[in-house]
């Protein structure tokens, strides 16, 4: 995922229409062309995590504000903490009033824990408290209240596509890992242009969707892309895309992230779904190009050793113990 906070203006046939409702996906009538999706096997994320980290870094991404240091026996909103006395910042390009932004508390007055007008302010981890008419972080203290670099008060909602490929030798065999003895995954990763971290390319749900047709979209714009591409190759590289996105796929997380641009007002969800290219014939053949917010783009092999933003690196975790691959 890279959860860009701002709503993309794309108009390309490369849109994916894909439902994801928190449930194993089965296509209709009405999209009969798309495969289903299904749960990982492996468990997923529990909903009741350790205590954030990436969420408590010291210095706020994109700024000089530091946070409050958040000891991790007070992290919980029901440990009794009377001093704590959190900065409070949003970024300057969220208080210009893009669209995908809210406008300040007190301005206006959202329906938090409902679907308001058009935009989902539900959380996959239930009910989250409101408290003096802004929401709270259901993981807890994070050291600095506001809205960050997020454009939403409560949960920010985005979706990440985990497209993978297995890493083969000049005849097309599996190449097993020398210890585990295990064959590698690659994913295919972009590198942040923001903070420099390398990642998987996902982006933010528009409002008024009221399921995700974000994965297909942002994984061609930021690491195919396609939006700057001639028509023709245009073409190609949509159908391409659309064998993988076919195939068949599952659901790897949905819930929280620990986010480095979380506050104690504003937070980052999302739903991961893996996209295989068993065979090596889709997007495998497809020269990766960094395009929108990515710096650069590559595909990476799937190991423990490599650091990922964010929640990513257990994302690729659940993939590979799914995939039976080297972690």
């Amino acid at each position: 995922m890279v959860a860009l906070v701002r709503r993309r203006n794309w108009t390309g046939s490369l849109r994916l229409t894909l439902t994801f409702l928190g449930l194993p996906y089965v296509c209709t009538a009405a999209v009969s062309s798309w495969c289903s999706f299904h749960t990982a096997s492996v468990n997923t994320m529990p909903s009741v995590a350790l205590p954030h980290v990436k969420a408590r870094c010291p210095l706020y991404p994109g700024s000089k504000t530091q946070r409050l240091p958040v000891p991790d026996d007070k992290v919980d909103w029901n440990k009794s903490w009377p001093q704590y006395n959190p900065v409070n910042y949003t970024d300057p390009s969220v208080l210009k009033k893009p669209v995908w932004a809210d406008p300040d508390i007190g301005s206006f007055s959202p329906a938090f824990n409902t679907v308001d007008s058009g935009v989902d302010r539900t959380s996959f981890e239930g009910k989250y408290k409101v408290e003096s008419g802004k929401p709270l972080n259901p993981r807890g203290r994070t050291g600095v209240m506001g809205r960050g670099l997020l454009g939403r008060w409560g949960p920010n909602h985005a979706a990440d596509p985990i497209v993978t490929r297995w890493k083969v030798d000049a005849k097309g065999a599996k190449i097993l890992h020398s210890v585990s003895k295990r064959p590698i995954l690659q994913f295919v990763s972009i590198k942040r242009k923001d903070c420099g971290e390398w990642a998987i390319p996902g982006g933010m749900v528009d409002p008024g969707e009221l399921v995700s047709l974000t994965l297909q979209r942002e994984f061609s714009e930021e690491a195919l892309n396609s939006l700057c591409v001639p028509p023709a190759e245009r073409g190609k590289i949509q159908e391409r895309i659309n064998k993988l996105f076919k195939s068949s796929g599952f659901q790897i997380y949905k819930g929280y992230v620990d986010d480095p641009r979380n506050t104690d007002n504003a937070w980052m969800e999302t739903v991961a779904v893996n996209f295989h290219d068993d065979s090596g014939n889709s997007v495998s053949e497809l020269p990766l190009q960094a395009g929108d917010d990515a710096g650069q783009v590559k595909w990476v092999d799937v190991d423990s050793s490599v650091a990922l933003y964010a929640s990513h690196s257990h994302f690729l975790e659940l993939v590979a113990k799914e995939r039976k691959a080297h972690w």
